[in-house]
């Protein structure tokens, strides 16, 4: 799905960009002004988790380990910002979004005990990490190409919504769950092309790529047997994403 997803991005992008060189508006564009809209997208992210578990060590297993969760999923959202013209060739901009995001990713770890004085059995671990939604305000750069085509750079403050479960089941003691949700600052790099609509001089649309850093989040829990689980996750995210602003206010 993400494949196709990030085909149909790229295509809708060349089409966008092959109308807007082919077929330019009537009167130049002006870049100027305050603008709203919105996207829609596809993220693929990681969850990178150390687990420090002692009480495992009286099972004859090992107590530390480490674990990746892919963090998949379709977002959408709208933004607004504003852009100044710092030379005829020259845009430079802020701009603020807010995502929703299914992204979410799990993994497992599964190992046999053998206990001298009980009975023998397992001991399953399953870890699942989400960011349930995120966003941004950056600041932009950006270069005409045409008059109607804009490359820019972009880069600022990132925030978003983690929750992170941990699920632990150990033979002959039960299951207990504990986690966190948090919401997590953090930063974002990335990059973008926009253009003008043809024959139009408030529309235009974007491709955008993004890589967020939400840093890490941490956090103790119990497991079935009464042993203490610490766990550390370092969560990114990359981003592309497809969308449509409306200029909405101009200036000279």
């Amino acid at each position: 799905m993400k494949r196709q997803l990030l085909l149909g991005v790229a295509i809708g992008a060349l089409v966008a960009v092959n109308s807007a060189v082919a077929a330019p508006p009537a009167v130049p564009y002006s870049w100027t002004g305050c603008y709203i809209g919105g996207n829609i997208g596809y993220s693929w992210g990681r969850a990178q988790s150390e687990v420090n578990a002692p009480g495992l060590a009286s099972f004859g297993l090992p107590t530390t380990f480490s674990a990746t969760q892919n963090l998949n999923g379709v977002i959408g959202g709208a933004q607004i910002g504003c852009n100044w013209r710092a030379s005829p060739s020259w845009i430079w901009g802020l701009e603020t979004d807010f995502q929703g995001s299914g992204e979410k990713g799990s993994s497992s770890y599964t190992a046999p005990f053998v206990n001298g004085e009980g009975p023998s059995g397992t001991v399953s671990q399953s870890l699942e990490a989400r960011i349930r939604w995120f966003g941004t305000i950056r600041a932009r750069l950006g270069v005409l190409i045409t008059p109607w085509v804009m490359l820019y750079g972009t880069g600022g403050f990132a925030y978003g919504n983690v929750k992170f479960t941990d699920t632990v089941s150990i033979s002959g003691f039960g299951t207990t769950t504990f986690g966190q949700s948090t919401t997590r600052p953090g930063w974002t790099v990335g990059a973008g092309v926009e253009g003008a609509f043809p024959n139009t001089t408030n529309w235009t649309w974007k491709v955008e790529y993004l890589y967020v850093d939400l840093g890490n989040l941490s956090g103790v829990g119990v497991d079935p047997s009464g042993g203490f689980v610490g766990w550390s996750t370092k969560v990114t995210d990359n981003i592309v994403r497809f969308g449509i602003n409306y200029r909405f206010t101009a200036w000279p």
